[in-house]
């Protein structure tokens, strides 16, 4: 194994490689000198380059994983393919359309795997809500909102959609188990010209199906919450909560067939909330355990390349409609 980029995310992935048993962490790749220093000191063991070219050549490496900036991403993905080595890139997996379906069908010909980090689809809590809507408790999926604010690092290589926004469209995409029709997007840039501190983007899926997200690095609040409201049930997952992230309302509203009143058609029901007790682990470890496991027994990763164009699809759309001011955008469709 490889790390390539070990900058404030990069770290983790060294972190966590380093430590899981089933990998060997060969070199860590990065052009800062500091956070080279960095690995020396925490793993030793560890060979911390600048060159990303002795990573590519040396043949005992087998996979690489990239942390390094958003543009950066398919690039080097492509260099990765090329040298015949497994590729996890974070997210986005690319800043167009174009690139990330070359990544991907770069990687198909060549037969080796790519997984893009769409961390929260490995988070615990998401997987129990994607158990509740395939075990049908929630009924049918009416609509989604996603916001993910704060008061935090304020970046200048891409904007709080492109920042922000592919964690809440990879989980709004696997829970809708759809690619929205249409996206608007509406932001502005108030700290830097040209790059959007504040965005809210409105989708709309297939049979009706509406999600809405609140991106900002520029708010009082830190938020990391979903909402999910269903036909019978509705649930909430609050990342910032230390324990109890997930909470499942039994409340719903009811259309009565036999009725004389109004009172009567429509009757609102306010039942239990449950708080389910979650399994343990770190979000990481199990999204870096996949990606060993597909490399090594050939499996399709959950978010391989395939599911990280379709981000990059909806971001493009969301993207579009943005720089026309809130026009409402159609995402590309899988051709």
């Amino acid at each position: 194994m490889a790390v390539v980029g070990c900058g404030n995310w990069g770290k983790n992935l060294v972190r966590v490689v380093a430590s899981h048993p089933g990998s060997d962490l060969r070199f860590a790749c990065d052009v800062a000198p500091d956070r080279l220093a960095r690995v020396r000191a925490l793993h030793p063991g560890v060979r911390a380059t600048p060159e990303l070219a002795r990573v590519l050549d040396d043949p005992d490496v087998e996979a690489v994983m990239l942390a390094t900036s958003a543009a950066t991403h398919a690039e080097i993905a492509l260099r990765v393919i090329a040298a015949g080595k497994h590729v996890f890139v974070e997210k986005p997996l690319a800043l167009s359309c174009d690139a990330a379906r070359a990544v991907v069908e770069k990687a198909a010909a060549a037969g080796v795997t790519v997984m893009v980090g769409h961390l929260l689809l490995y988070h615990p809590a998401v997987r129990f809500l994607r158990s509740l809507i395939d075990g049908g408790d929630l009924g049918d999926i009416l609509y989604m909102y996603c916001q993910r604010v704060n008061l935090g690092i304020v970046r200048s290589d891409e904007n709080a959609l492109w920042s922000f926004g592919p964690h809440d469209i990879s989980v709004m995409n696997h829970v809708m188990g759809a690619l929205p029709e249409t996206v608007v997007a509406q932001g502005q840039a108030y700290l830097q010209p040209g790059v959007e501190d504040v965005v809210f983007v409105n989708l709309r899926y297939p049979g009706g199906r509406m999600g809405q997200i609140q991106l900002s690095w520029l708010d009082p609040h830190k938020l990391r919450r979903m909402t999910l409201v269903g036909s019978r049930k509705m649930a909430v997952f609050d990342d910032m909560e230390p324990g109890e992230k997930v909470r499942v309302y039994d409340k719903g509203a009811e259309v009565s067939q036999d009725y004389t009143t109004f009172g009567e058609y429509m009757g609102l029901r306010h039942g239990d909330v449950v708080i389910p007790r979650l399994p343990a682990g770190e979000p990481l470890f199990a999204e870096v355990d996949h990606f060993l496991s597909c490399v090594r027994d050939g499996r399709r990763p959950l978010t391989d390349g395939r599911n990280g164009l379709d981000v990059v699809r909806v971001l493009d759309a969301a993207s579009r409609s943005l720089a026309d001011g809130g026009v409402p955008t159609t995402v590309e469709s899988d051709t």
